[in-house]
């Protein structure tokens, strides 16, 4: 057996999630290694965030222009794909990770890569590119922040078709004549969006009755509105069966659960996310392969006194900036147990608590029209046994929305807890409500009253002033 090598700290996984942990105990002076087998910066870096949101921005930037007179004759033209493509190349820094490497090195923190898994307590062994071995001893602490990945459904033909996931989605070279989308969460229309105004001719297959079910069901009615508008097939209510394509190559077929059939030239299931933790040695601690892992509020894994599960594998918020947000909140608190410090478990707010992920978790949807939202939900709220009063707001009613845009749409929600008169969540649904999102946050998170939210005064005219006309309507009653 290779003789170890002892830190105070072991990191699993060198996303932004296992980078942030790392940043964190470096600066609380322990040392720590990171392990990582993929690329440093992990699937927001390469495949999700930033290459999603590099695809959209010309999307979202040419549909604004064109509502606006004096600028919509300039931009009636179609994208430059190629353009667009070679843009999301370089924010996926052309799937390279010497920047990321170099900021980690840069930390102080010690860097191997190879393919690490727990081996018994405190104990982390790594297989490297080349076949070396090396074996890490965590003093403290050992994190998994090893995210999570695509789902696929168990359907007759799908293994050998050569399917897309969100990866294939987000880092594709040339853009599909036809493309069906199974899925009508974040991923679906996202990409949906991209690529239907990239050129593609795209069939959107949903099971359920709407898009973003776990939005305020007015969210998915503009979102599919849009994206019918926009010459996306849009089909509610739709099984698949069975996928169709003979050795991997050529034309894809998809059976439906009606028996009809969908021919498309690529096809992206966007159907779920599973944790990476199904071959990192969670047997070997007495825990199950392939699990959500279960943590209390400072991301230690229940039942452990050295174990933690920072971000999407802990399943509390499958969000880049949540995942961040937790990996300061553990850092914070294995720096402070290695130190002896008595935790304060009943700090709500305190700095070892990552409350947010429960008390106000905010998404931003890049479709067009964006989606914000923060909080519960009204269905979300009443089932939790709140007493609640949803108030709604056509957007429109603010005049900084048709200054924005010709022909604006959009529809904001708050939900206000009536024996505490603190808001739950907010949603907004329409162009550029994405900038409005930290505000309700902060109104959330910081459960401010009602009675000192009216005297926030929102600036005119923008859409902002969209609170105003929330705030009026809650107190007419």
């Amino acid at each position: 057996m290779t003789e170890a090598v002892e830190y105070d700290v072991v990191v699993l996984g060198a996303g932004p999630t296992g980078e942030n942990v790392a940043d964190r105990v470096r600066a609380g002076g322990l040392s720590t290694a990171v392990v990582e087998g993929e690329l440093v910066g992990g699937e927001c870096s390469y495949w999700a965030c930033m290459p999603s949101k590099a695809l959209l921005r010309p999307v979202i930037t040419r549909a604004d222009a064109r509502r606006v007179p004096g600028v919509r004759q300039a931009v009636q033209g179609p994208l430059d794909a190629d353009a667009v493509l070679a843009h999301r190349d370089e924010y996926a820094s052309h799937w390279k990770d010497d920047g990321q490497v170099a900021w980690l090195d840069s930390t102080g923190a010690r860097f191997y890569r190879g393919r690490g898994k727990l081996h018994g307590p405190r104990t982390v062994v790594v297989e490297g590119p080349e076949g070396e071995h090396h074996v890490l001893k965590a003093r403290h602490a050992v994190a998994v922040c090893t995210g999570s990945r695509a789902l696929l459904p168990d359907l007759p033909g799908l293994a050998g078709a050569k399917a897309w996931t969100s990866r294939e989605a987000t880092s594709a070279h040339a853009v599909p004549d036809r493309l069906a989308v199974v899925g009508g969460g974040v991923v679906g229309v996202e990409m949906a969006t991209a690529w239907r105004a990239l050129g593609s001719r795209v069939t959107l297959l949903v099971r359920g009755d709407g898009l973003l079910p776990r939005m305020e069901p007015f969210v998915g009615e503009h979102v599919a509105d849009a994206l019918a508008e926009a010459g996306v097939d849009v089909r509610l209510n739709t099984d698949v069966s069975a996928v169709v394509r003979d050795g991997g190559t050529g034309p894809v077929t998809l059976v439906l659960g009606d028996g009809d059939r969908i021919e498309a030239d690529e096809v992206l299931f966007a159907t779920g996310r599973a944790p990476r933790t199904d071959d990192i040695g969670l047997d070997t601690v007495g825990l199950e392969s392939g699990r959500w892992l279960t943590v209390d509020d400072s991301c230690r894994v229940e039942g452990s006194e050295w174990l933690y599960a920072v971000g999407d594998v802990n399943h509390r918020a499958l969000l880049t900036h949540q995942g961040k947000y937790q990996a300061r909140i553990a850092g914070a608190a294995i720096v402070a147990r290695s130190q002896g410090v008595p935790l304060l478990e009943t700090d709500r707010w305190g700095a070892h608590a990552a409350t947010a992920d429960t008390a106000g978790a905010p998404q931003v949807v890049f479709t067009d029209p964006e989606v914000g939202a923060v909080g519960l939900s009204l269905a979300e709220a009443q089932a939790a046994g709140h007493r609640v009063r949803a108030v709604d707001q056509d957007l429109t009613s603010v005049a900084g929305a048709g200054l924005y845009a010709d022909g604006y749409r959009g529809r904001a929600r708050m939900v206000v807890d009536l024996d505490r008169e603190v808001l739950l969540g907010v949603t907004f649904v329409g162009p550029g409500v994405g900038e409005l999102l930290h505000s309700a946050t902060i109104a959330v998170v910081g459960e401010v009253p009602i009675d000192r939210l009216w005297h926030a005064v929102p600036s005119y005219p923008t859409i902002s002033e969209i609170w105003l006309r929330l705030l009026e309507a809650y107190r007419q009653g």
